[in-house]
């Protein structure tokens, strides 16, 4: 884990293009080359995370926790783990947003895009939880309506 944050994945980065991330000493979100070949080399953050996620549920799995030898040594086990996937998710998580960084540097107008569709989509949900409220609201104003109809019709026929 801290082979990828002391070799560097953001300074010096390429610029973004066709090229494959994670060159010769230099870690990625992804392996280069076609999809599914596993390429051999530095682990990418994407290896890293997986490599993490596996570990924590075979800390969890082992047969020592399952026969509860040392509970201590087990339970720092698993925290290791846990911290381990919390870090490479954390990377990960800078990783993207570096590049969206980037994009916004490089592309304003595709983060303009994209804030404006999130806000229609925003709008749009808002709009139909409206109607859906006055839809609600129509119903118990009938349903007044009905009770003080009734209410009036039983109180002229009791007098």
């Amino acid at each position: 884990m801290s082979s990828s944050m002391g070799s560097g994945m953001f300074p010096g980065q390429q610029p973004a293009g066709p090229h494959p991330v994670g060159g010769p000493g230099q870690p990625g979100l992804l392996p280069g080359g076609a999809p599914g070949n596993r390429v051999q080399g530095p682990n990418t953050l994407v290896d890293d995370l997986e490599a993490s996620f596996e570990a924590c549920f075979a800390s969890l799995v082992s047969q020592d926790y399952v026969n509860g030898t040392d509970q201590e040594e087990i339970r720092t086990g698993v925290d290791q783990c846990i911290q381990k996937f919390l870090d490479v998710a954390r990377q990960t998580e800078c990783f993207f947003l570096q590049k969206r960084l980037q994009l916004s540097v490089q592309k304003p107008e595709q983060v303009v895009k994209e804030d404006v569709s999130e806000l229609r989509n925003e709008l749009q949900r808002k709009e139909l939880l409206v109607q859906k409220h006055l839809s609600k609201l129509h119903h118990w104003q009938q349903v007044l309506e009905d009770v003080s109809v009734q209410h009036h019709d039983n109180m002229s026929v009791c007098s």
